[in-house]
């Protein structure tokens, strides 16, 4: 095959019209070696050992190759030191793949224990596949850009949505992207307007005490490449063409796409962990390493932590996150423990990172939603302070208030108060904007919604941690009976709990997330860690129960009044009366806040006149009765919600009447909304 030297950039495999320019990042290596495969990655066709003086660029090695085009499969071998005492991990026994990547082959037959053992790993390595990122027609889809203060954000996890049988689709489409397609009436009938994926990015699945699977994909591999176990095509460039399919069908129906990114570590572990792709490039680039005995530092709790604010590093990042935005089409990024992007190369706490500020005022990101969990595994923690001035947070805050408010706990009405608008005494920045709380209740990180109210202890005894993985607090309840029960009275009051947490979730101010299954009481039994629970205990089950029906209309109801009521749609922080929101107690005017209270009541404004809607917390046990807001010109409180009451009667679509004009009895543990009419 006829070479030339090649050029620098861009990095990975690019494809032109007289070949492909391969370029890698290695900084102390002794030299690189690209191999050629056949098409099933079986057999090495050509191997190229990379001159140093020809084709190496400062940093960066380089090859151009004449005539090769997109389907190539590629592999590196790197030749350098192996002194794990000073941080050196080069191994070219090693297979190595592309860290820029953007299609794989080789998952199939992937094995993490041999790229942990010492020797050749060339049959069970991954492999790249050049691909031609302009072959794609996108038939003039473009990222949607919604304002986050008109987004209804629904956490996904791509298999499970329609892995289950009872999905009713062709079993070479359950649990992919294609599946994912056909359910989008589903989606749009809730209402919802982003799906946030949980990680899509080439992830090891044998990251996982065996013989389970890592089910949630927080173990990254590659940065580029579409996870391929998610595709019901097997040749790696259909993975893309399917992958992109998903997009521009999701955006047709109006709804963006949002990826749960994984950049605070990699499978690869520590020193005794898998060789696969970053370590045996430059393991002192990629990965923050004790500054004395080049140890991996374990901010992310996975046995390593990505250098985010190393230079070689960030660039990886910036332009991961462009190829995401720029030829995949996403829409926005939530950043899995974003304070690990806090800490500078040797681990210490930064008060200003370039990495966030990079990302924040990147042009190409400039439309796109960024979300950080922000906090990382070893107490970081930056919830209401994190860097920047358009990065929203998941608040989680608002979750433990709201558990503990439903629950019935005492001193928590002030702080629900405070929630319901939006967090602001969290925030530090002038520029905070309610919109920025990304509220939830539940998440794909410990109980369900259903199992919030179900259990008051974690079982998690099938992921063979001796029940001792996740969070030990959950701030649950399981109203008499651990667990499933046919008592009807558990059942109901269940019931009921999950309406009040829903309630409380759409009508807070701030940008509501629902994990999915949480709208038709999908439950884990229990489990608050299923991260490797690759079976139909995670699979959302199709087949609901008449409860579970009823909850999906419930929900409809719910988000079709956030998505209509402007006074939610607000940017900015709401204010007191006569502006925005007044709060109440059982008496007009007169909040309870002292520590023994379990109730509280607002009403929101949409113009300074009077109230359009009166909402009432009740978490006591026992019914009490509100004053009502005077209203003038007629007007009448009328009832939207009350959570006490059955289905279809707890969410009215027309207002319905109410006996009482200056007052309403709301029974104990509910939660309603009154509107003027």
């Amino acid at each position: 095959m006829k070479t030339r030297p090649g050029l620098s950039y861009p990095l990975g495999a690019t494809v032109t019209r007289r070949g492909v320019n391969f370029s890698v990042f290695s900084k102390n290596c002794d030299y690189v070696e690209l191999l050629l495969f056949d098409a099933k990655g079986e057999k090495v066709t050509h191997s190229f050992k990379l001159d140093r003086i020809i084709n190496r660029t400062f940093y960066y090695w380089h090859i151009f190759i004449e005539d090769l085009g997109a389907g190539a499969v590629y592999a590196y071998r790197v030749h350098g030191p192996h002194i794990p005492e000073q941080g050196f991990l080069f191994d070219a026994n090693k297979v190595l793949l592309d860290p820029y990547a953007k299609a794989i082959i080789g998952d199939d037959s992937y094995s993490r224990e041999a790229a942990c053992k010492h020797g050749d790993n060339i049959t069970t390595a991954l492999k790249g596949v050049v691909v031609d990122m302009s072959a794609y027609h996108w038939q003039g889809d473009t990222t949607l850009k919604k304002p986050m203060s008109h987004t209804i954000i629904y956490e996904m996890h791509v298999k499970g949505f329609t892995a289950h049988e009872s999905s009713a689709l062709p079993a070479d489409a359950r649990g992919t992207y294609r599946g994912v397609i056909e359910k989008i009436p589903y989606l749009q009938s809730l209402g919802i307007t982003a799906v946030e994926l949980m990680p899509v990015q080439q992830f090891d699945a044998q990251f996982a005490l065996p013989p389970r699977t890592n089910y949630w994909g927080y173990g990254p591999l590659s940065f580029f490449a579409p996870h391929r176990a998610y595709s019901s095509r097997r040749d790696p460039l259909g993975v893309l063409d399917e992958f992109r399919d998903m997009v521009k069908a999701l955006h047709r129906a109006g709804i963006e796409v949002i990826l749960d990114v994984v950049f605070n570590h990699t499978a690869e572990g520590g020193v005794d962990g898998p060789t696969v792709s970053f370590k045996g490039f430059e393991n002192k680039a990629y990965y923050i390493l004790d500054e004395l005995t080049s140890q991996h530092l374990d901010f992310s709790g996975c046995g390593n932590t990505l250098n985010a604010n190393q230079s070689i590093t960030r660039r990886l990042i910036i332009d991961a996150l462009h190829f995401w935005v720029q030829d995949m089409h996403i829409d926005g990024f939530r950043f899995d423990l974003a304070s690990v992007f806090s800490r500078d190369e040797w681990g210490k706490p930064l008060k200003s990172s370039p990495i966030l500020w990079e990302i924040e005022s990147d042009p190409v990101l400039a439309g796109t939603k960024i979300i950080a969990e922000p906090w990382d595994a070893v107490g970081l923690y930056e919830g209401g302070s994190f860097t920047g001035h358009r990065w929203a947070e998941w608040n989680d805050r608002f979750r433990d208030d709201c558990r503990r408010f439903v629950r019935g706990d005492e001193g928590f009405a002030e702080k629900i108060a405070n929630r319901v608008c939006g967090s602001p005494k969290a925030k530090v920045q002038k520029e905070h904007n309610a919109n920025r709380s990304i509220n939830f209740v539940a998440c794909h990180d410990g109980f369900t919604l259903a199992d919030l109210v179900a259990y008051e202890r974690r079982h998690n005894e099938a992921n063979g941690h001796n029940n001792l993985d996740g969070a030990a607090e959950n701030f649950s309840a399981n109203y008499g009976t651990e667990g499933e029960t046919d008592t009807q009275s558990i059942r109901a009051l269940r019931l009921q709990q999950i309406r009040n947490f829903l309630v409380l979730l759409f009508t807070a101010h701030g940008t509501p997330m629902l994990q999915m299954g949480d709208e038709c009481l999908r439950s884990l039994k229990g489990n608050n860690n299923a991260y490797c629970q690759d079976n139909n205990l995670s699979y959302l089950n199709w087949n609901l129960s008449a409860e579970g029906q009823a909850l999906i209309e419930f929900v409809r109801k719910l988000i079709a009044f956030n998505k209509s009521n402007q006074l939610l749609q607000l940017q900015k922080y709401w204010h007191l009366p006569p502006e925005n929101i007044a709060f109440h107690g059982v008496h007009r005017d007169r909040p309870d806040f002292r520590p023994i209270s379990h109730t509280l009541a607002f009403s929101l404004f949409e113009n300074k006149a009077q109230p359009l809607y009166y909402v009432i917390l009740n978490s006591y046990g026992q019914d009490l009765t509100f004053e009502l807001p005077m209203l003038s010109g007629g007007a009448e409180w009328k009832r939207l919600i009350d959570t006490a009451l059955t289905a279809p009667a707890d969410f009215s679509v027309v207002a319905e009447p109410i006996s009482e004009r200056l007052s309403y009895t709301a029974v104990a543990r509910s939660y309603v909304v009154l509107k003027a009419e």
